[in-house]
């Protein structure tokens, strides 16, 4: 028996891109968590994108040893979850940036992180935030989740709904 609420649910869909990374539920051990949740809430859609790292299609981690090329597929997962629902980084108000040893990575972290924002025109930039993390995978140096927000105006997943996909 469900329990009886006393509000309106708000619309929730789960964010995949399973050419770029596997779901998280389909590990050999699941992993309890979507990749990113979509809300649309009275004409604005909220994406919440999950702690992602340097994880490839079949949940394997690439680039063992490698903080900025980890970096740099981190950002290129975010990307493709964001796409999936029809936003960029331009719609981006907010990440976390948890990396496993940020005395000696967050200068690199910076300079990758300026660079590939430069790359995407952003002005401004996200609000962001960076903390020192033991990561849930020993050989995963950095890890980032992220906010994106915009207006519901046929982008994504509404779009395709209304075409008959």
């Amino acid at each position: 028996m469900e329990p009886q609420t006393s509000h309106q649910e708000i619309s929730k869909k789960a964010i995949s891109a399973p050419e770029t990374l596997n779901e998280a539920f389909n590990y050999a051990r699941p992993s309890s968590f979507s990749r990113g949740l979509r809300l649309d809430i009275k004409g604005i859609t909220i994406l919440l994108i999950s702690g992602t790292a340097s994880i490839d299609e079949f949940g394997k981690t690439i680039h063992v040893g490698d903080f900025r090329a980890q970096t740099l597929r981190t950002y290129e997962n975010i990307t493709k979850l964001l796409a999936a629902e029809g936003a960029t980084w331009r719609d981006v108000v907010r990440t976390t940036c948890y990396l496993r040893d940020i005395e000696r990575d967050y200068v690199a972290f910076n300079e990758v992180r300026t660079q590939f924002f430069s790359e995407q025109g952003l002005n401004p930039l996200p609000a962001s935030t960076g903390i020192q993390a033991i990561l849930c995978r020993p050989d995963l140096l950095v890890e980032m989740e992220a906010m994106a927000i915009f207006e519901s105006d046929g982008r994504g997943a509404r779009q395709m709904s209304a075409v008959g996909e």
